[in-house]
């Protein structure tokens, strides 16, 4: 891998990045063509269910009477052979007389895995993966939420919380209402649009009356160049159905997806009534069936806002993938002020769940940590 292909496979995955919060189920994808060391088209997957990376980077091609023939390729997964909202990617590169093609990622998809690059080079195209680690895994993270669903069909969990110098989500008293400062809430609805799916516990629907929708300023949209936000789903943890019909969440059923994840058990007249209100009411046997259910409603990734006692059980079972938390400089003690990971607790300090690939930045005052479940 030359420097220059390096440098137009960084530019395709810039271009891929574009897309991220609105092609969910779908990967992030970025292209580019080049002749003779200049960049002819560029394109992305913008959305779910419209024109794929390729096709849309052919389009720019088309639009401005560019003929692609004989023309190199980057692209940042293994362009599709199959028929699902679009038609096969394979056929565009071919018909567009591509000559060579240098690809990012397989696709792990099972309808993909390599039959797309194996159609390609039986069309007489150079096709080939870059063997770049570093490029290799930026991509890898960039499709993390991907690769995790098409092999295993489980949502990638992220769990966020916003806690105080000494580790508290409350006060004593319950109040929690503003632990972290105006940019760093700014920043969870940005987390939030990228996520198809929050999930919070009862007890948090009980104590805050949650609406759970991203609500961004005109300044970070502006900042984030982001002209409209799909509002994702909401799920609720309730396995005794005790959720108000008068809270927010039920009363936006309608206009704003809500599951609400009960047991067997639950009350079968609340059920009906949640049903009627527009609620979608899932029985789950423990969380893990939680996402299951999840997995086969196409929800690739969940965006945990829940207290202490869902952050437990979903660290405790191994559930969660990332781990984003918001530290503001307060300090308010009290011996019983809930703290974002409450239970039991882990006996052992050598068995503690343990983050990797952390990165850590200020946002205002607040201290911003991430990382990633070992």
């Amino acid at each position: 891998m030359t420097p220059f292909d390096k440098e137009m496979m960084t530019l395709a995955m810039s271009l891929a990045q574009k897309g991220e919060g609105w092609t969910n189920p779908n990967p992030l994808v970025g292209a580019v063509i080049v002749r003779d060391g200049k960049v002819i088209a560029q394109g992305y997957h913008e959305r779910h269910g419209e024109l794929h990376a390729e096709r849309n980077t052919f389009k720019d091609a088309d639009s401005r009477g560019i003929d692609c023939k004989g023309a190199t390729m980057y692209v940042t997964l293994e362009p599709c052979c199959h028929h699902g909202h679009q038609p096969p990617c394979t056929e565009a590169v071919i018909e567009h007389g591509i000559k060579r093609i240098l690809v990012g990622l397989g696709d792990p998809n099972p309808l993909v895995a390599g039959k797309g690059m194996q159609i390609l080079r039986n069309a007489g195209i150079e096709a080939e993966f870059i063997d770049d680690k570093e490029i290799l895994d930026k991509l890898r993270h960039q499709n993390r939420v991907f690769l995790k669903y098409i092999t295993t069909g489980l949502p990638w969990v992220t769990a966020k919380w916003a806690m105080t110098l000494d580790g508290k989500i409350a006060t004593s008293t319950g109040d929690s209402k503003w632990i972290s400062s105006d940019d760093s809430r700014q920043i969870v609805h940005l987390m939030r649009s990228r996520h198809l799916a929050i999930m919070c516990g009862i007890g948090t629907v009980l104590a805050d009356d949650p609406m759970l929708n991203v609500r961004l300023s005109d300044e970070i949209m502006a900042k984030e160049g982001i002209k409209d936000v799909r509002q994702p789903i909401r799920i609720v943890a309730d396995r005794t159905l005790r959720i108000p019909l008068d809270s927010q969440l039920v009363k936006s059923a309608k206009d704003i997806p809500l599951i609400v994840a009960t047991s067997d058990e639950a009350d079968k007249e609340k059920e009906a009534r949640l049903t009627k209100l527009g609620v979608q009411v899932w029985h789950c046997k423990d969380t893990k069936d939680i996402l299951l259910q999840a997995g086969k409603a196409k929800i690739d990734s969940i965006f945990i806002e829940g207290g202490g006692t869902l952050n437990e059980a979903m660290l405790r079972e191994g559930l969660v993938d990332e781990v984003n938390a918001f530290i503001a400089p307060k300090i308010v003690g009290g011996h019983g002020a809930l703290s974002p990971v409450e239970g039991k607790g882990i006996e052992k300090m050598a068995d503690a769940i343990q983050l990797t690939d952390i990165s850590v930045k200020t946002i205002g005052n607040d201290m911003f940590v991430c990382g990633f479940i070992k």
